[in-house]
């Protein structure tokens, strides 16, 4: 059986359900890398430029995790998935960066997906990478429409359930779901909603368990896959009219979303040297000083950000949050 390697990093929390079922459909194995070790992100980093951002050399290290444990690793170059909306430029040199800094690497399962090129490219893109499995288009075309049907039920679950992509993807994958938040929604001190792209809000050791430390506090945690997908568009359109880049609802539409609707303060996440990011997460930080509603803060995130700045940035804003609801009840009595 052909093992499929799958790197734990960058598109992973938005696409693994597809992956991993087109590849199972048309008999492949798949082989995912653990969570991200501070050993991977050392390798990763030591394979590129220091001004390489930090979601790029985390994946680089979970492909050298998987170097000798499978037998080909699947990286896509995804350009765009929406009319003349555009991707990062990391997004679409990515097989070609880890062929040249990686060598040793299992060969390159490579697919261009850019919907402006039209349906036939991408339907001749899918083709092209089912032969390496069989060279019946039917069962291609078979595995593709699975795959399909598991993303917009793994989108689903998520924004109907409220659950983030790890919890989603436990669920999908058979493991028994953990215990509901209920565990502390009885004692919720403040609904704190997290926007930015899935690969930093999930990766839990580049962002020091941010999530978690929310959720210990016994604060409610809001994320942008808890929204479908009308409202992340709609909130988008309100704030900027139409987006131009591939995964801008992830960061203006949720932040666009929440700001209107009654949590009690919003974190944004981001990359350092990430222009895209900095572009957007700035458009939300202007919105939320217009409306003044609603305390907003940014973080930014590199391989040397220690524990303890996080730690301590996030203690003062819910410092704050708690002193502002305090005050609000004390007036309402």
């Amino acid at each position: 059986m052909i093992r499929i390697g799958i790197p734990r990093a960058l598109l992973y929390y938005e696409y693994y359900p597809v992956w991993k079922r087109f590849f199972e459909e048309l008999g492949a194995e798949v082989v995912v890398s653990p969570p991200t070790t501070q050993d991977m992100m050392v390798s990763g980093s030591s394979r590129v430029v220091a001004d390489t951002c930090l979601p790029v050399k985390v994946f680089l290290g979970h492909v050298l995790y998987l170097v000798g444990k499978c037998d080909y690793i699947f990286i896509p170059a995804i350009r765009s998935v929406k009319s003349k909306v555009y991707n990062c430029s990391k997004f679409l040199g990515l097989p070609d960066m880890t062929n040249a800094v990686i060598p040793e690497s299992p060969p390159i399962l490579d697919m261009d997906v850019d919907v402006n090129k039209g349906k036939r490219k991408l339907y001749q893109a899918i083709y092209q990478l089912g032969r390496h499995f069989t060279w019946n288009p039917f069962k291609v075309r078979q595995a593709s429409l699975a795959a399909w049907q598991a993303h917009l039920n793994y989108h689903e679950l998520m924004s109907s359930h409220n659950l983030t992509p790890p919890q989603a993807i436990e669920i999908i994958s058979g493991i028994p779901e953990a215990e509901a938040n209920s565990s502390y929604l009885s004692s919720t001190r403040a609904t704190i909603a997290i926007i930015g792209h899935p690969y930093l809000l999930y990766d839990e050791h580049i962002n020091h368990r941010f999530i978690s430390r929310l959720e210990q506090a016994h604060n409610r945690v809001l994320t942008p896959e808890m929204l479908s997908a009308e409202e992340l568009q709609l909130a988008t359109a309100r704030l900027v009219g139409r987006a131009y880049w591939t995964y801008e609802e992830e960061v203006v539409g949720a932040g666009g979303h929440y700001l209107q609707n009654g949590v009690d303060g919003i974190i944004g996440i981001m990359a350092f040297g990430c222009g895209p990011d900095s572009l957007m997460m700035d458009m939300v930080r202007r919105q939320a000083s217009r409306l003044k509603t609603t305390p907003f803060m940014s973080l930014t995130l590199e391989e040397h950000t220690a524990e303890a700045g996080i730690v301590t940035r996030l203690e003062a804003f819910l410092d704050m949050i708690y002193r502002k609801r305090r005050i609000q009840a004390e007036s309402c009595r």
